[in-house]
């Protein structure tokens, strides 16, 4: 055979391998993307957003650091938000695990701008310090919010989040509220909701997919 004829075939060859690789590759890369879901799947999926995120308008609290709480510390990350209070005995523990699992599994970016936020609604007990003591447990970066009880009424009112005292007749009290955990987009409104009870795996990619879609 020809030397000319072999370098023709040398670089058919070479070429057709090439377009396997790329093809290849382009699948690899493909497959190994997040799933992004529709608006419809993730409702389906317990995430439930809303066509025009809401504005809660101002407030004012205070952390678990003693530093105030306003609608500037909502802005410029992603906010998981959840309301309940620190002598809860079942759906406050569970949420926050919960929620500090998922922060564990979020790609590095998605949990650098990622932060949780626990709004007491038994504002009579959880002080600062009582706060201080409990919300940073299940995570150090967790931050936990108390105020006048008036004003966390009104704030809890802007997210849809109902709570009530019930008493006991020895004269001790719960709280009932919502255990749907509050998704804030990082101009700090109130973006939609994850509906009780939680799904790690579903919470995981719906949450992935409501950050996907929103444009700044």
């Amino acid at each position: 055979m020809a030397l000319a004829t072999k370098t023709r075939v040398w670089f058919t060859v070479a070429g057709i391998l090439l377009f396997i690789a790329v093809i290849l590759v382009s699948f690899v890369n493909r497959i190994q993307q997040p799933r992004v879901m529709t608006l419809t799947e993730m409702q389906i999926n317990g995430l439930y957003v809303f066509d025009t995120p809401r504005d809660p308008g101002a407030f004012a609290l205070v952390d678990h650091h003693g530093a105030a709480f306003t609608k500037a510390s909502l802005k410029g990350d992603w906010t998981l938000l959840f309301f309940g209070f620190t002598h809860c005995p079942d759906i406050c523990p569970t949420t926050l695990s919960f929620l500090a699992k998922l922060k564990k599994e979020l790609e590095t970016t998605e949990a650098a701008d990622t932060q949780v936020v626990m709004v007491t609604v038994d504002p009579a007990r959880d002080t600062p310090e009582v706060l201080a003591a409990y919300v940073p447990y299940f995570d150090p970066t967790f931050t936990g919010v108390t105020g006048d009880f008036i004003k966390i009424l009104s704030f809890a009112r802007s997210f849809n989040a109902p709570f009530r005292k019930v008493t006991a007749p020895d004269g001790t009290y719960e709280l009932d509220h919502s255990a749907n955990v509050v998704l804030i987009n990082p101009r700090g409104d109130y973006h939609g909701f994850f509906k009780a009870p939680l799904d790690l795996a579903k919470a995981k990619v719906t949450y992935r997919s409501a950050r996907y879609l929103w444009e700044d």
